[in-house]
């Protein structure tokens, strides 16, 4: 049996060296390292794809989120509405910019916000809501922009997870995770859905004036060369990066594809262990399983993560500490924020390998070997 990755990208990039190989030696002999031309053609097929007026590739997906939040033009002290139970970048630039993080739990099913809770938290401060489709699923967008319609806030998406993902409306209508909100974000670090092989992000948007201004936020304030409007970052993709994405972007829905087949297993062999609540399926949502994350209830996560490990089976506890509860919010007051799902959640939940090359007797092994632990 080949040795289980959580990812394997190793062997994703066998699959497609050839096409790689050749696009990045056309880069090397092209010599545009900087603002090549696959980076306009990859954003230009992102937003293709996407059905996006406008995608803004920039150099990684934390700086995608302070793009977005400063060309909001969101001031010190104005309050951001985000989940505490997520990868500390979403919150870790509202802190950098001196906005204020207002943490609010998540639904138990999808750990995605809760949109009742959101309403609760809107105050004449709320200047903006960041909802996370964590782990792939979608937050619930139609009562989230409802509430944010309602008291004109709004909505940037970090879609760095959810990328390729959907989300359907009570009327039918479809749309693209990301591309619900005022802006979206993501991320194209290498382990996720569509990664490149570096660092990598992008902003979307609809709206004409924000992707202006988001351009030159990301380009040091330049509305032309060397005349700075506002102060910015330098916040690029890279040519090499772009390129590397443009084989990826048309292997997307079959990567998900893939990823939806092996979390398809895990559920069905895992659906009589009571000891496991499964990754949560709602209507809404077209989960593309970025992590395919468990609940334990009633067993130690920790003795399984060793007897996994012993095993040669690597898992991961993402996020064993939320936001609200790091020592670099305590002077948010991070901790006083009541929390019950989320402090829940994070004590009890375990992702197990999923990825595009995963192989039946590896996954079987994972299975035999989980439920090994529990019997």
């Amino acid at each position: 049996m080949v040795p289980i990755q959580m990812v394997d990208l190793k062997r994703q990039y066998a699959k497609i060296k050839p096409q790689v190989d050749a696009a990045i030696h056309e880069v090397l002999e092209n010599a545009a390292f900087i603002n090549g031309a696959p980076v306009q053609q990859f954003a230009q097929e992102l937003q293709q794809y996407l059905d996006i007026k406008h995608v803004i590739p920039c150099a990684n997906g934390t700086d995608a989120l302070q793009i977005a939040m400063m060309a909001l033009g969101l001031q010190p002290g104005d309050e951001v509405i985000t989940p505490s139970f997520t990868f500390i970048a979403t919150a870790e630039v509202i802190a950098l910019l001196q906005l204020k993080p207002v943490f609010v739990d998540i639904d138990p099913v999808t750990y995605c916000l809760d949109p009742v809770a959101v309403e609760k938290a809107i105050t004449p401060k709320t200047k903006a809501i960041v909802p996370v489709h964590l782990y792939g699923q979608s937050a619930d967008m139609e009562p989230l922009m409802a509430i944010a319609e309602k008291y004109n806030v709004p909505v940037i998406e970090d879609n760095a997870q959810a990328i390729g993902g959907t989300y359907t409306f009570k009327n039918g209508t479809v749309k693209k995770t990301g591309t619900i909100g005022h802006i979206g974000c993501t991320s194209f670090f290498p382990s996720k859905n569509l990664g490149c092989y570096g660092d990598g992000g992008a902003v979307f948007t609809n709206d004409d004036t924000l992707a202006a201004q988001m351009r030159m936020v990301a380009n040091h304030g330049q509305s032309a060369r060397y005349y700075h409007d506002v102060v910015g970052l330098n916040s690029r993709l890279d040519t090499l990066q772009a390129a590397v994405l443009r084989i990826k972007l048309p292997l997307l829905d079959e990567y998900i594809n893939a990823r939806r087949a092996v979390a398809d297993a895990y559920d069905a062999a895992f659906a009589n262990v009571p000891q496991i609540t499964t990754p949560g399926r709602v209507p809404y949502s077209y989960h593309v399983y970025h992590q395919y994350t468990l609940q334990l209830n009633g067993a130690s996560r920790d003795e399984l993560q060793k007897f996994l490990q012993e095993r040669n089976i690597p898992s991961m506890i993402y996020y064993p500490v939320p936001a609200h509860r790091q020592k670099m919010f305590a002077d948010f007051g991070g901790a006083a924020f009541n929390l019950p799902v989320t402090d829940a959640l994070t004590a009890k939940v375990i992702s197990l390998p999923i990825h595009t090359e995963m192989d039946q007797d590896q996954q079987e092994y994972i299975i035999n070997s989980v439920k090994s632990f529990l019997n």
